[in-house]
């Protein structure tokens, strides 16, 4: 025992993944020379971190169990689980200072790295104000992973994320879309919606699976071949390198670097490429649980985003990824630019809200390279998108459930007597109809005139559905009679769904309104 009349030094030791041989030789050293050597584990007195450090422990010293309250059980504290946890830590880190207080040195081990969702740092932050403190770094279990898989983690500027599985799906999606690389730790009982939101994120196919990695009973797979019954919380999910993962499908690493960033060593296109693509995508109505796997991949492998500045916005930001974003009113020039881009070796997105191929910049795309010559090599692709259309309805329920029509009432590109027309063809018609692009800041009086044509054909009764801002924070959706509609209420973020004669509108025992059409028609 250290007879200084100093206090001791407590020390975090990382101990590495599993393997012993990857403890430190300085891990090893101080564990070796502790007086006490404190180490977590659950009630049934196991201990992971001990288990790894066995070899290395010196006879003499003093073993220091600290053993949750709750691991993955409920507690009948009367402050919940943080209230058990924080006890428990508070508690631990009164036992360690009576040690170091009586001049003992005292290492906590733990597995992996003390500083990286380590439990070690609870006691640091307890502790390492009072007394001396050291932190020994440990071989992650990341590193471990990567290492048995044996591809490269991150290259270049390429970027890493590392999260941990109890985040909700959405974010995980969101993030996972949003990265080159990612590590998903504290799997467990997080699985099956880590799993999802890799699907989500259009990632599934390019993840793998590790668990207890390094050690005699680890095993590694494709994440998408993993029963998701018995997994354990030491385990992850990662995604590699990009570029690795490419040089490991067949391409040549100097390929491979050429094809992420260009000759010149920047983001760009190589000049001695063939013909790139243009892919344009459809980002639904708003937000990733609603943008396709398809369409995550695009946007993830493009080179250049070109768009509608708000719709870009929308897309998550990739080192090396140029983005190009115009006003609302360009669609010709910014599809032009698209393919030439593309004409340059370029693979390029051109983004759309909703669907693209639904007034939207598919058919501009399309437009511009049938007819100019000059991008007859560039290969021209449309992907879906979930449409406002779509997105709205589901919110009310079914009001699109039998024929409809889908009208625009901006007349920047048409005629408004070619709309009206349109309007009173297809009320008369008994059609349900979306209307899209109902009003702007400079188009303020076509929803009333569409309003009194369709009351020349509907009854004064007819619901109609004003959907804002489907899918956003600031969704609101309601429904009037056409007769009541107020065209204050309408703007260019609202998509209006006008009811057949046979659409109903009910109230619900719960409380709920739900509008939909009959999928069968009198007559």
């Amino acid at each position: 025992m250290n007879s200084h009349a100093e206090p001791g030094t407590l020390r975090g030791v990382g101990v590495g993944p599993g393997d012993p041989e990857l403890l430190t030789v300085k891990a090893a050293r101080v564990i070796a020379a502790a007086d006490v050597v404190a180490y977590y584990s659950a009630r049934h007195g196991r201990s992971i971190a001990r288990s790894i450090a066995a070899s290395y422990l010196s006879d003499g010293q003093v073993l220091e169990p600290l053993v949750y309250p709750v691991t993955t059980e409920t507690t009948d504290h009367p402050g919940g689980y943080e209230a058990a946890i924080t006890e428990f830590y508070d508690a631990s880190a009164e036992r360690l200072a009576e040690h170091l207080s009586a001049g003992r040195d005292v290492v906590v081990l733990c597995a992996g790295d003390p500083m990286f969702y380590g439990s070690y740092m609870y006691l640091h932050e307890r502790l390492a104000h009072l007394f001396p403190a050291e932190v020994v770094p440990g071989v992650t279990s990341i590193s471990a992973a990567t290492a048995v898989l044996g591809r490269p983690l991150v290259e270049r500027d390429e970027v890493l994320t590392v999260l941990p599985g109890t985040l909700p799906a959405d974010e995980l999606t969101r993030r996972l879309a949003d990265t080159d690389a990612a590590a998903v730790l504290k799997l467990g009982r997080t699985f099956p919606q880590v799993r999802a939101a890799f699907a989500d994120a259009g990632r599934l196919d390019d993840a793998w699976y590790v668990e207890r990695a390094t050690t005699d009973i680890g095993r590694e797979l494709p994440l998408a071949e993993v029963d998701p019954d018995g997994v354990p919380y030491f385990s992850l999910a990662v995604l590699t390198s990009p570029t690795g993962a490419a040089v490991a499908a067949g391409v040549s690493g100097q390929a491979g670097a050429d094809a992420a960033t260009g000759t010149d060593g920047s983001a760009g296109v190589d000049a001695e490429r063939p013909a790139g693509e243009v892919t344009v995508v459809g980002l639904g109505p708003a937000g990733t649980k609603w943008l396709t796997p398809e369409t995550a991949q695009a946007l993830r492998e493009a080179e250049h985003l070109v768009g509608y500045a708000p719709y870009v916005d929308r897309v998550p930001h990739r080192p090396g990824q140029h983005r190009h974003t115009s006003g609302n009113q360009v669609e010709i020039d910014r599809a032009r630019h698209a393919l030439e881009l593309a004409l340059a070796g370029a693979r390029v997105a051109v983004v759309s809200s909703g669907d693209p191929g639904i007034f939207a910049m598919a058919t501009a795309v399309l437009e511009v390279a049938t007819t100019d010559e000059r991008f007859g090599p560039v290969p021209v692709r449309v992907l879906p998108g979930l449409t406002a259309a779509q997105a709205a309805a589901s919110r009310i329920g079914a009001p699109l459930g039998h024929d409809f029509a889908v009208l625009s009432l901006s007349d920047r590109l048409k005629p408004w007597a070619v709309i009206e027309q349109r309007l009173a063809g297809a009320a008369a018609a008994d059609l349900v109809l979306a209307l899209y692009n109902p009003a702007s800041a400079s188009r303020r009086w076509q929803v009333a005139a569409a309003r009194d044509v369709l009351l020349r054909h509907r009854s004064a009764e007819t619901p109609v559905v004003i959907a804002r801002d489907v899918g956003r924070p600031g969704e609101r959706i309601s429904v009037v009679e056409l007769s009541k509609l107020d065209p204050a209420e309408v703007d260019m973020r609202c998509l209006l769904i006008v009811g057949s004669s046979t659409t109903r509108v009910d109230r619900r025992a719960d409380g709920s309104t739900v509008v939909w059409t009959p999928r069968t028609y009198p007559g």
